[in-house]
This record gives C-alpha cells, sequence and structure tokens, in this order.
C-alpha cells in the first residue's frame, strides 16, 4: 500500500530526516527514520534528502533487519564490538575516538538532540537509525540505554612497559592499580572519579576476580572511559614492586593504616585499592610502601571502594595538584 511523505511533518535533524507518515489506507500513523545504506536503491535521495514512496521501501528503511542495511540483526552484537550506552558516554566515544565507531541508534526523544552525530554518520556511510526504546533495549542489553546507543570497536587492552612506566613518573602522572575489583558498575564509577581529577593511567591484574570493562562500565563511566588508559598485568605483586624506583606505591587499607596522606619524598603516586570484600590480597599489602585508611564515625563499617578511590583520588590531586592531563 502506498504511503504519502509529509515532508511538512518531517524532524529534520540532518541530510537523513525523520518523516510522518499516513498510509492512504487505515492503518495506524507511523513514524519512520530514513537511515539506510546510501546505495540501497529501494530509497531515492533529493537534495541530500532520502524520500521512501512505497510501504514497502518506508518499512525496509525503518527495520533494521533488512539485508540491504550493513547491520546485524537487533540484540546481536558481534563478540569483537563493544556497545556504549547514554548520551555523555556516546558523545565522549565520539569526541576521542570516532574511528572506533561502527553503528548509531536512538530514540525519537533523543533524536533532535544528536543531529551532529548523525550528520557525522552520514559523512561517513555508517548505518545509524531512530528505533523504539523496546530495540535499544535489546541492542545494549540493558533498560540503562538512556536513549542512545553506539557500537564500537573495543580498544586493545596491553601491558605497559618500562619505558611507559619512566615517562609516566617523569611526568608526575599518579597511577591508579585496583586489586581485583570485582563489580563492573564500581570499576565504572572509579574511573569518572580518575578521569575528573586527571588520572589517566589505571591498571588492572590478570585475575579472574578482576573486572574488566563492559558496556555497564562505560555507561557509568560517563565518558570517562575515553580520557583514562587501561592497562593489565600478569603478576601484580611484581609489577607494584617494579614500580618503587619511580614511584611512591600507597595502599587503600580498610584498617591500620595511617590517616594522614602524605608524599614523603619526590616520587609520584601509585594508589592501590583492594577488593570489594577482601580488601588489598595479602602479597599486595606487603610490596606497598605504605598504607592509609580513611577514618569514620564506626556507625558502619567502610565505605564502598568507589567513594573511598573519590576520596584519595582528590588528596592526590591536591598534593600533585591538578596538572595532570591525557
Amino acid at each position: 500500500m502506498p504511503y504519502n511523505v509529509k515532508i511538512g511533518n518531517r524532524a529534520r535533524c540532518d541530510g537523513r530526516s525523520a518523516f510522518r507518515t499516513q498510509p492512504t489506507g487505515s492503518h495506524a500513523t507511523k513514524l519512520c527514520w530514513i537511515a539506510c545504506n546510501p546505495r540501497s536503491p529501494l530509497i531515492r535521495r533529493a537534495a541530500g534528502i532520502c524520500i521512501a514512496t512505497e510501504k514497502n521501501e518506508l518499512d525496509a528503511a525503518y527495520d533494521v533487519r533488512q539485508p540491504q542495511c550493513p547491520v546485524q540483526r537487533v540484540g546481536r552484537m558481534s563478540s569483537k564490538e563493544l556497545v556504549i550506552c547514554g548520551l555523555n558516554a556516546v558523545r565522549s566515544r565520539f569526541e576521542s575516538d570516532s574511528d572506533s565507531v561502527k553503528r548509531l541508534f536512538f530514540n525519537l526523544a533523543t533524536a533532535p538532540g544528536v543531529g551532529d552525530l548523525c550528520r557525522w554518520m552520514a559523512k561517513e556511510r555508517l548505518v545509524y537509525r531512530c528505533v523504539e526504546s523496546d530495540e535499544l533495549e535489546k541492542i545494549s542489553g540493558s533498560i540503562h540505554h538512556g536513549g542512545i546507543v553506539v557500537v564500537v570497536e573495543p580498544a586493545t587492552i596491553r601491558s605497559p612497559t618500562p619505558n611507559d612506566i619512566r615517562d609516566w613518573a617523569r611526568k608526575g602522572e599518579t597511577l591508579l592499580l585496583l586489586d581485583r575489583i570485582a563489580n563492573v558498575h564500581n570499576l565504572g564509577a572509579i574511573v569518572r572519579s580518575a578521569a575528573y581529577f586527571g588520572v589517566s593511567k589505571l591498571i588492572l591484574p590478570d585475575h579472574p576476580q578482576a573486572a574488566m570493562p563492559t558496556e555497564a562500565t562505560y555507561r557509568v563511566a560517563e565518558g570517562g572511559l575515553d580520557h583514562v588508559d587501561i592497562f593489565r598485568v600478569i603478576h601484580f605483586p611484581s609489577f607494584i614492586r617494579s614500580l618503587g624506583e619511580h614511584y611512591l606505591v600507597v595502599g587503600a587499607a580498610t584498617r591500620g593504616g595511617n590517616p594522614d596522606f602524605r608524599r614523603v619524598d619526590a616520587r609520584p603516586i601509585a594508589l592501590v585499592l583492594g577488593n570489594e570484600e577482601e580488601g588489598l590480597a595479602a602479597d599486595v599489602t606487603e610490596v606497598c610502601h605504605s598504607l592509609v585508611t580513611l577514618r569514620g564515625s564506626g556507625r558502619v563499617e567502610s565505605l564502598n571502594v568507589s567513594a573511598v578511590a573519590a576520596v584519595l583520588l582528590w588528596e592526590c590531586s591536591r598534593v600533585n595538584g591538578l596538572s595532570q592531563s591525557r
């Protein structure tokens, strides 16, 4: 059944636009986002605007599962792809590493605010779609998608080299090391605090308990992961010991540490935070130069590790000054 495209009702974001269309029959009004492969024979382009005039063309343009669009079936991402949710995190990825962007999806409520992203996607001939919120949930695997999802190529996590460490120390950069932080949301919150205070080097152990960045981590970090470089080391205690020539290693202990956070020499600080339940492992504690403990009222046993990270990273920034940048 043919559809009449009502140009006057289009919600213009860029060269490819949303059109409110009405069928000639009794079908309900349908909002479609014409954002398919520009080479598709089903779509006619006029003055930079994609226009479809037949119902099957509109359905093909709207349905992300159609074969003419280079997109996988909704809800099925490649194991080599990462989904980033939320407008702040998505914009951060476009600003910091647009080369990794592969596909963009958003709902109608978010569409008016992402015209610049759509223009960039169209220029690069990459797929972008306005879809229903339930489809965003399938794509992201979460109800907490924030109205927008970008599918990207994940970054490779490598081990730092001795030259890296010397260079970081020469620049006075604070290092943040996480000993088996297991919760991906805690990891995201810690990364957000690190980015806020200008700490751009995060080192994780290659350990089964240690969380690695996931979609949830990116969402909670609110773009912080695009400003923090993540590294992974095989033997955590040995690596921490090797930092001693260039760094003052300070471990955060639940109890028994010094309440004062002081730098006793000119070396920059490497801050080590422990697992949510177990704290610092014994072999990690042994290689720390000093321990610090945040004293509380005693009414609750401890702070969440992400809160501890925020407090101690602020102390690091106070000691070093907010001069660190990526």
